[in-house]
């Protein structure tokens, strides 16, 4: 056997011995197998006994793989992020990550486009056609800013915190008593009243299409609107039994695809019919400067509204994974770019050609009452039919996005009390408390549709404001920067912005009075 070893020229003396020692402990000489080396190795000299190239033999190959293997296991999961608090993966929320950029989109899409892209044709006739696209345009490339400093302050720091709820970065950076009193009450609206606002839609549009179906020669008795108000809340509590974020992504591209084809059909069948008799593109006279400046501000308010959707970023892009090499931002960017971009192509054609067909004739509610109004005749009843299912569609669907974080809130009492997952009656349970409390609102208190304005700029901070001062405190971007400067002036700006229009809003209800009607949903549609 030592002759055998003998004859490979190129093997290593430490080899040699080894095979030596290993022959006369051995009772019987094991059959000599040749070694073959790799190509590569076949004419070099023998390695030498520096340690730049101990890392080449034989014995350190071993250490060599499993170096590379631990180098990219850390690489690929151990530096994936963990929750700030392990109870987290019992709330709806952070329950699921594994979320992708399709997933982004629908959620994006879903909230980011609905029902108060229909009264963008009511800012219009407020502003004027230049003033109105110039407003429009700023506002959405100002909400799109916004919404990549939100992604990009999800996990600010690589393998560190990240903030998969709006609340917990506006308490992070405003601390935990300012935190929740400039944050708390916009983005509780933002949700619960959001859904609120979609049981009135969503209900009235049923009523429509239950009498675009039974046809004017109807004998049957119509449901009251309080009696619609009640299907429609059923149907959405029941689609909110899913358990988590991530598992109603079906669900969203569903309100994503409603929205896009209702809008559409409306904007194509208003600007097909051509305009109205007697329309003018003027903005609608007022009495006095006053009553101008209120409508002004009620149409700036208005185009404010319909951005909204930012108090749900943080906590979409909380439902992906996220490491080193992989971090969360980069499909969540793809699927925010790809949706805004069907948001933009939604919003324009609404606002332009509504407008265009109905000038300052436009209804307050907007562009879908005037269909009904100017068209319910000449337009067949299969069309108007099929524009109202989807918007019933959509309310359904968007209503789920939208109280996802109220249903995490109201879970994560009890998960952080108890210690342990939320039953799932219990959890069926808190989303029925909160569809009858919404149902209640909505009943009560008809008439929201007519605080657009204040609403809308009680809630911009959230949108336009809050994300600036949020990048500065996170950042910490030189002073004196182009990143600083900008953030500073955009969110002072939008602070200025949205107390004008709380003050303008709140003003012009005073001046004109407000139609109070409580527990009379039917006076108001």
């Amino acid at each position: 056997s030592l002759a055998g070893i003998s004859n490979q020229p190129s093997s290593p003396p430490r080899t040699r011995e080894r095979a030596a020692m290993t022959s006369e402990v051995q009772s019987a000489p094991p059959t000599p197998r040749p070694v073959s080396a790799p190509p590569s190795q076949m004419h070099s000299p023998a390695p030498s006994r520096s340690p730049l190239r101990a890392m080449a033999s034989p014995l350190a190959s071993p250490v060599k793989k499993a170096v590379a293997s631990v180098r990219g296991y850390l690489e690929e999961v151990g530096h994936i992020t963990k929750l700030a608090d392990p109870r987290d993966a019992w709330l709806p929320i952070t329950a699921s990550r594994s979320g992708n950029a399709y997933y982004a989109a629908f959620h994006n899409l879903s909230s980011g486009v609905g029902f108060q892209a229909l009264v963008l044709p009511a800012a219009f006739a407020s502003l004027g056609w230049t003033w109105a696209i110039v407003c429009l345009t700023v506002a959405f490339a100002w909400q799109l800013y916004t919404l990549r400093l939100l992604v990009n302050l999800h996990e600010p720091v690589a393998g560190g915190t990240r903030y998969s709820r709006y609340m917990h970065l506006a308490t992070t950076v405003f601390g935990e008593r300012w935190g929740k009193i400039l944050a708390l009450l916009p983005t509780m609206y933002l949700s619960a009243g959001t859904c609120t606002a979609l049981i009135i839609v969503g209900g009235g549009s049923m009523k429509i299409l239950f009498s675009i179906a039974c046809g004017p020669a109807c004998v049957a008795r119509p449901p009251t609107m309080v009696e619609w108000y009640v299907v429609f809340v059923c149907v959405a509590v029941v689609l909110s039994q899913l358990p988590n974020l991530n598992s109603i992504a079906g669900v969203s591209l569903v309100g994503a695809t409603a929205a896009v084809g209702y809008c559409t059909m409306i904007w194509v069948i208003s600007v097909t019919k051509g305009r109205v008799a007697g329309v003018s593109y003027d903005p609608v006279k007022a009495s006095s400067d006053v009553d101008r400046t209120i409508a002004v501000l009620n149409g700036l308010g208005i185009i404010a509204f319909a951005f909204r959707g930012h108090n749900l970023v943080l906590e979409i892009q909380g439902t992906m994974p996220s490491t080193l090499k992989h971090p969360s931002h980069v499909p969540m960017w793809k699927g925010v770019k790809f949706a805004y971009l069907v948001v933009a192509l939604c919003l324009y054609p609404v606002a332009i050609g509504g407008f265009w067909a109905y000038g300052n004739q436009i209804p307050p509610n907007g562009i879908l009452s005037a269909l009904y109004k100017f068209h319910s005749r000449d337009v067949s009843r299969l069309v108007i039919g099929l524009a109202t299912l989807l918007v019933i569609v959509n309310c359904l669907t968007t209503f789920q996005i939208y109280a996802m974080p109220v249903f995490d809130n109201m879970e994560a009492g009890y998960v952080h009390k108890k210690n342990r997952p939320c039953p799932w009656w219990l959890r069926a349970g808190f989303r029925a408390l909160f569809g009858a409390v919404n149902l209640l609102i909505a009943v009560a208190l008809p008439f929201l549709s007519e605080l657009a304005g204040l609403l809308g700029g009680i809630s911009l901070p959230v949108t336009l404001a809050y994300p600036c001062f949020m990048w500065l405190a996170i950042m910490k971007p030189g002073r004196g920067t182009a990143m600083w400067c900008v953030n500073w002036a955009l969110g002072c700006l939008g602070m200025g912005l949205s107390f004008v229009l709380i003050v303008g809003n709140l003003w012009g209800l005073v001046a004109t009075g407000l139609h109070v009607q409580f527990f009379k949903p039917a006076e108001f549609q």
